[in-house]
């Protein structure tokens, strides 16, 4: 669990908040705190969004993580990769206004608009999952740094409009939401786990 402090000077619990009971030898996931302040409550939220992607990857060898479910191409593998992608550039590119980092400044995106997706299949899990941790703690030290939902990107639409980081979270957890349930379904076709289930 790890802590941001906002504007008020109050500091708020952000992260996904590990029960002190085990079950079977595993933390039990919590839900985030049902009140508060917003921006805890929405990193909370993504923070909970981000844990069931690792879950729904983890123990998987490359190969489970390359298994499409038909007659989609999407793999776990895939998700990761793209999920790594969308978290760097919604918070460090966008909002913060940061160039490109590698691996994604290297992309020709034009040539190849679903690189992340093609070639996630040929990386060892452990470097998938630990390139999405990094980017979402990259993503968790945006947000603390801004520290105020109302505080606009650095980088603007192609209407000139700015983001605010309220409309990032939301958007955020929105797609992480909506892969976390592209990762349940692929994870039951690999080997029948489903919701919570490892």
């Amino acid at each position: 669990m790890t802590f941001v402090t906002v504007p008020s000077g109050a500091r708020l619990k952000v992260g996904l908040a590990r029960g002190p009971h085990d079950c079977q030898g595993r933390g039990v996931r919590s839900d985030p705190d049902p009140s508060g302040p917003e921006l805890g409550q929405l990193a909370q939220l993504i923070d909970l969004q981000r844990e069931i992607i690792l879950h729904k990857t983890e123990g998987l060898r490359r190969e489970h993580l390359a298994q499409p479910l038909p007659p989609s191409t999407l793999t776990l593998a895939g998700l990761l990769n793209h999920l790594a992608l969308v978290e760097d550039w919604w918070f460090s590119v966008r909002f913060r206004g940061l160039p490109e980092a590698e691996p994604w400044a290297s992309v020709n995106w034009e040539d190849d608009p679903d690189w992340e997706f093609r070639t996630a299949a040929g990386m060892e899990p452990e470097d998938l999952r630990q390139r999405y941790r990094d980017a979402c703690a990259r993503s968790r030290q945006v947000v603390e740094e801004a520290g105020d939902l109302d505080r606009l990107s650095v980088r603007t639409r192609s209407d000139g409009r700015h983001w605010d980081l309220r409309w990032v979270l939301l958007h955020m957890i929105v797609e992480t939401a909506r892969h976390a349930g592209h990762a349940d379904l692929l994870r039951e076709a690999v080997d029948g786990s489903v919701g919570d289930d490892e």
